[in-house]
């Protein structure tokens, strides 16, 4: 993780400009006091009169200081956060965004949003405000304790003991919240995680009328992030009336003292007048020590949160000295390739096969082969535990991610439309390239033009979040038409026309065949998908069990068989008693 100090030195000059506006404005502030004293000494008690114009005047330039270096000093340090908050979000972002696909599957989608959007937030109120007021805080001790002192050193001793008790007070209570602040991010973490799967689930949580259940688990994590600032807030109101008493004793002290020591002529009664000023004036740094500590805790624990993300690295990485093809055409090899997780529990295991450029290879096989992994291991969203597999005849570990996953067009098994036009969701990954016309040819061929055409906005449609407002078919036809347009070497097709009619399967089938150049690996359930496959082999519990064309699996009567039967049987059955 970049040190937060590195983003500051970064806009360093901003700081350092906005200090000093702080210092001129806090200066100038507590200059006021000194003429107080002179128009009590001076033009009341001593009855020079003629220097009031001057004490006035002084008093006009000191207020016009202040509201421009007031206004200086919180914009820049406002400005600074700003930009600080606005580049730490990107930094995080990009981190996670180079994490590999394991981090993902341990990592809830709740836990880092509140990472992005939460935690920095609170650094960046302690980077902007919450610093200015601590700096101005120590800005305004110090040089309230210098006129305190340099006016009655003796009564000065008292507003400087009331000061150290507050610091012990505060640094006990900094403690403390500590804590809490650590136990509360993870908690928030936890609640926005339950929100987002239930409003992203919304529809499946009211088609098993779960509404309730769902509102009982909300409430239940709802109500341990509620008792947890209740403990934050216990601990603020168990310390702060300390502050409170203090800050408001010490004038009424300070007065009194003071009044016994004009009366012994040991001070002068404009002195007296600014001493009470001072002490009114070192009341609010007091006061601020409780809210500055309770903030700058939520950012340190915030800070933490962050170093565990950062600390995470990508197990999948670039080659150091990666080998760059010219052109990829499209030959793809696994030699006995294994894969289990961490877990150690075995997915895949000795899977061969080649397919030549422009070949189409058929996948087969029930839930929880091992077939998606397969797709997995190929982009390197997980790297082979054991063997290789080899694109262009090059182990894919020694090409750079950019080509592998550029030269492969995924249609998922799952999925994934972005909030946005369906032009916008077709052009996906090359925008550049993709104009309207691959667009519309894209759809064409994906038999997903005829239903886009008649609506409203056509091609400048915004569809739903995940592609709400469209039918199931209607979703994988665009994500079709996506794979179509960005025309790279493979196409990969996981089991990508469930949701479609017979007819619509066999028009685009009949598109794939005339991709020659184009290497197609169809991951399917159905017979139909995959008989035309120039190879197609069977997975059962991770490992190949079958292997061939269609006629070939059919006349070995296993697997392959078996599901034919089951997809078939009925209409050869229909089809005998017809003849």
């Amino acid at each position: 993780m970049k040190k937060i100090s590195s983003y500051i030195r970064e806009r360093r000059f901003t700081y350092l400009f906005a200090v000093l506006s702080l210092l001129a404005s806090v200066t100038l502030d507590l200059c006021a006091p000194q003429l107080t004293k002179g128009i009590v000494d001076e033009v009341i008690v001593g009855g020079k009169t003629e220097k009031l114009k001057f004490f006035l005047l002084g008093i006009f330039g000191i207020g016009a200081g202040r509201c421009i270096f007031q206004y200086t000093k919180e914009y820049l340090f406002d400005s600074a956060a700003s930009s600080i908050s606005g580049k730490m979000r990107k930094d995080l972002f990009t981190h996670v965004q180079g994490l590999s696909a394991d981090f993902f599957d341990r990592t809830n989608t709740g836990e880092l949003m509140a990472r992005i959007k939460d935690d920095i937030d609170r650094i960046w109120d302690a980077l902007g405000y919450v610093s200015m007021l601590i700096i101005e805080v120590i800005v305004h001790t110090l040089i309230v304790l210098y006129f305190m002192y340099h006016l009655n050193w003796k009564l000065a001793l008292l507003p400087t003991a009331a000061m150290i008790a507050c610091g012990m007070i505060a640094v006990i209570m900094e403690r403390k919240l500590g804590v809490v602040y650590e136990e509360i991010s993870e908690e928030n973490a936890v609640l926005n995680t339950v929100a987002e799967e239930n409003l992203a689930g919304v529809r499946t949580v009211k088609a098993f009328a779960r509404e309730k259940f769902e509102i009982n688990k909300f409430l239940k994590h709802n109500k341990k992030y509620y008792d947890l600032n209740m403990k934050q807030s216990k601990v603020f109101v168990k310390y702060y009336p300390y502050f409170s008493v203090i800050t408001k004793i010490l004038p009424l002290i300070t007065l009194m003292l003071g009044g016994y020591m004009t009366i012994q002529k040991s001070m002068t009664l404009g002195e007296l007048s600014a001493f009470v000023e001072y002490s009114s004036n070192i009341v609010w740094p007091m006061e601020m020590l409780g809210w500055l500590t309770n903030s700058f805790s939520s950012a340190v624990a915030s800070s933490k949160k962050l170093k565990k993300i950062y600390s995470e690295k990508p197990s999948i990485t670039e080659p150091e000295h990666p080998v760059v093809l010219d052109s990829v055409k499209g030959k793809i090899e696994f030699s006995h390739v294994g894969f289990h997780k961490a877990d150690n529990y075995e997915i895949l295991h000795d899977i061969s096969f080649c397919i030549e450029p422009g070949k189409t290879l058929g996948i087969m096989g029930a839930t929880g082969a091992g077939k998606t992994s397969m797709i997995h291991l190929l982009q390197r969203l997980y790297d082979a535990t054991d063997g290789n597999v080899y694109l262009d005849d090059v182990d894919i570990r020694d090409l750079t991610l950019a080509q592998i996953r550029s030269s492969i067009s995924l249609v998922m098994q799952d999925v994934f439309l972005f909030s946005d036009t369906i032009t916008e969701n077709v052009r996906l990954g090359k925008r550049e390239e993709v104009d309207l016309r691959r667009v519309k040819k894209a759809s064409k061929d994906a038999q997903a033009s005829e239903f886009i055409e008649r609506m409203d906005k056509q091609y400048d449609t915004v569809i739903g979040e995940r592609g709400v407002g469209l039918s199931g078919g209607q979703k994988q036809r665009i994500s079709i038409a996506r794979a179509l347009a960005k025309k790279n070497p493979v196409l990969v097709l996981d089991d990508s026309t469930s949701a479609l009619d017979m007819e619509t399967e066999h028009l685009i089938q009949q598109t794939l065949n005339e991709l020659s150049d184009t290497t197609k690996i169809i991951i399917a359930h159905r017979i139909s998908s995959v008989k035309n496959a120039d190879e197609i082999i069977v997975l059962d519990n991770g490992e190949i069990v079958e292997k061939g064309v269609h006629e070939e699996l059919l006349a070995k009567k296993g697997l392959y068989y078996e599901t034919y039967l089951s997809q078939y049987g009925n209409m050869e059955q229909s089809q005998r008693k017809e003849a």
